[in-house]
């Protein structure tokens, strides 16, 4: 028997389901709503953990979605260092952490990702960190700045930390098997911009370098081994080895689980049991601006924009998840990309505008037809590339893009 009943369970603390929670009472709710976060902190805005916030440029309340007070005046209860232990969907009861037992009437699993952790010899170690929090991005600050730091992975955490922690006073070095910097998801030539932007202020960059192991005095790491040889010195270690959606919940509740690992949805964002949703880094979901091709991804927008179509959708708007995903990174105050997409392939790059000025575009063709879209300084060209994206347009060789006298409304 539930200790009382809930009309709403988000489970999760992050940005999915406080927007949810945000949508749902915007979009007229006025039953019971229960936020279950495991973090200490209220939802917020996690791209901050290793940018301004691992910078200490800003505070750990100018990065909450919203403050404290605005869930008491909505009438959301929203509970921290709680979590979610069982999920019955047919008795449609939660197990809390607390000991608690509530019953639900819908709910949205935001559970987010864990972060992949390596398993080589000396792993263990003092000193080698992850970033994932507010309170990991503490940490790091706290143990890392001013010193030498090894970066492990040339993706957004390891290029984004290596740039925060050289403003800090950091001596940086990053190691990846990649070969350039970010290469893995805009190709090499935009990878070799940013790792320039990195070595111009002496982050050294060894690409196509695969960990060994960590070596360490009494307990604490001092040096990264490649397998080629290679030692690298490190007073610190930060790993940016991707993450695995946490879907520890979903499995024992009996969802069905996609290829990627992650809860598979619909286009509108509900799972295999009606009236259970599924948002952000777990959703593994059709999209509607895809062809319907299932995508899992783990980006802070996208999580965002996936808990106000879920919230609609709780409340029977029977509204499809048409959103171009939209990332952005950024290199400390050095450079600044915005990406609408994603492509996990693409036969053609098309450059608009100049590499060497540091202002252009690339776009990203499949076929003839435009998968993504990376901007420098050029905002203004993606919100055609959304367009062009969601209409699936066919652009032939791509030549139109890259020559700067052509209206790209007109295409």
């Amino acid at each position: 028997m539930a200790d009382r009943h809930i009309d709403f369970a988000l489970i999760g603390g992050g940005l999915a389901a406080g927007n949810c929670a945000r949508w749902l009472r915007e979009s007229g709710a006025d039953g019971s709503i229960l936020l279950i976060g495991r973090e200490p902190d209220l939802p917020y805005n996690r791209p901050p953990c290793s940018k301004e916030y691992l910078q200490g440029k800003e505070s750990r309340d100018e990065v909450l979605f919203r403050p404290a007070e605005w869930y008491e005046e909505q009438g959301i209860e929203a509970l921290t260092r709680v979590s979610a232990m069982k999920l019955d969907v047919a008795a449609r009861t939660i197990k809390l952490s607390n000991r608690e037992e509530v019953g639900f009437g819908r709910a949205l699993l935001a559970t987010g990702a864990n972060v992949r952790r390596l398993n080589v010899p000396g792993s263990d170690l003092e000193g080698i960190h992850y970033l994932r929090t507010l309170g990991n991005s503490d940490t790091i600050r706290a143990d890392a700045a001013g010193k030498r730091v090894v970066l492990i992975g040339g993706s957004y955490i390891g290029s984004e930390v290596a740039a925060s922690l050289t403003l800090l006073g950091s001596t940086c070095t990053i190691a990846m098997i990649e070969p350039v910097v970010l290469s893995r998801t805009f190709g090499e030539t935009t990878g070799r911009f940013f790792q320039s932007r990195l070595e111009e202020h002496g982050i050294l960059v060894h690409g196509g370098e695969e960990l060994e192991r960590f070596e360490g005095r009494d307990g604490r790491v001092t040096h990264a081994v490649l397998k080629s040889g290679r030692e690298l010195a490190a007073d610190a270690v930060v790993v940016g080895a991707g993450s695995v959606p946490e879907v520890t919940l979903a499995r024992g509740a009996g969802l069905t689980l996609g290829h990627s690992g992650g809860v598979e949805v619909d286009s509108r964002l509900q799972a295999s049991i009606p009236g259970v949703y599924a948002a952000g880094d777990i959703a593994e979901y059709e999209s509607v601006v895809h062809g319907g091709r299932r995508l899992r991804i783990e980006h802070w927008d996208v999580a965002f924009n996936q808990g106000k179509t879920a919230a609609h959708n709780m409340l029977g708007a029977d509204q499809p998840h048409d959103a171009v995903p939209y990332f952005f990174s950024d290199l400390a105050d050095w450079a600044s990309l915005e990406y609408v997409g994603p492509a996990s392939k693409w036969d053609d790059e098309v450059i608009r505008g100049s590499l060497d000025e540091g202002e252009f575009s690339v776009w990203y063709l499949h076929g003839g037809t435009l998968a993504a879209a990376l901007s420098v300084g050029r905002s203004d060209d993606l919100e055609h590339a959304r367009r062009l994206i969601a209409a699936d347009t066919h652009l032939g060789d791509g030549a139109a893009l890259g020559d700067l006298s052509t209206d790209l409304a007109g295409l």
